[in-house]
């Protein structure tokens, strides 16, 4: 499970996102939610080109990024080594994995899935995607998704994988800046392990 489909190109992916902050558009908003939650440690569960690993570990974050596309992790990785030049106390690391096998050794305050991460998994499977990112989340803590609606992975399916995994709804919004969930077609869901 990763957040693009296996084989995409991690520099032309980085590079867009590098556009999008030249014409001035904010990048952040997903960091900024999660940093909402006040925490210590996040493991950002299909990561891609480690966009908000990178914005967490800047804002003094524990972070571990997973993604299981090579080329993607790869550009997160050569990132990350430029971040902890700039900002040697910065904790970070990035791992090559499946979510669905993934496992850190460890448990986080927050997991993130952002960039519609289940949607990049292979139909069938985000049931194992789910529970694979619910097992990092430490009790008491979160998992945070965002992801569009209109293809083919309903919330209702969401809602049910998170309780097949533990985790109980908190609260649920329309965007990463926090408007209200109504019936648009984005999702930004927050479930809590009791």
């Amino acid at each position: 499970m990763t957040s693009a489909p296996q084989g995409f190109d991690g520099e032309r992916y980085h590079a867009r996102f590098e556009d999008l902050v030249k014409a001035g558009m904010d990048v952040h908003g997903e960091a900024r939610f999660v940093m909402s939650f006040a925490p210590e440690s996040v493991l950002d569960a299909g990561c891609g080109t480690g966009r908000v690993a990178l914005e967490l570990a800047r804002l003094g974050v524990y972070v571990v990024g997973a993604d299981r596309d090579a080329s993607m992790l790869a550009v997160a990785q050569r990132l990350g080594a430029e971040l902890l030049e700039e900002l040697p106390a910065a904790r970070l690391q990035f791992v090559l994995s499946d979510l669905a096998d993934l496992d850190v050794g460890g448990s986080f305050d927050v997991v993130v899935m952002a960039g519609n991460v289940p949607l990049f998994t292979p139909r069938g499977t985000e049931e194992a995607l789910v529970a694979g990112a619910a097992r990092h989340v430490r009790r008491g803590g979160v998992l945070v998704a965002g992801f569009q609606l209109d293809r083919g992975y309903s919330l209702d399916t969401y809602l049910m994988h998170c309780a097949a995994a533990g985790l109980e709804p908190v609260e649920r919004f329309a965007t990463w800046s926090r408007e209200p969930f109504g019936s648009g077609n984005y999702c930004v869901s927050v479930h809590r392990r009791p």
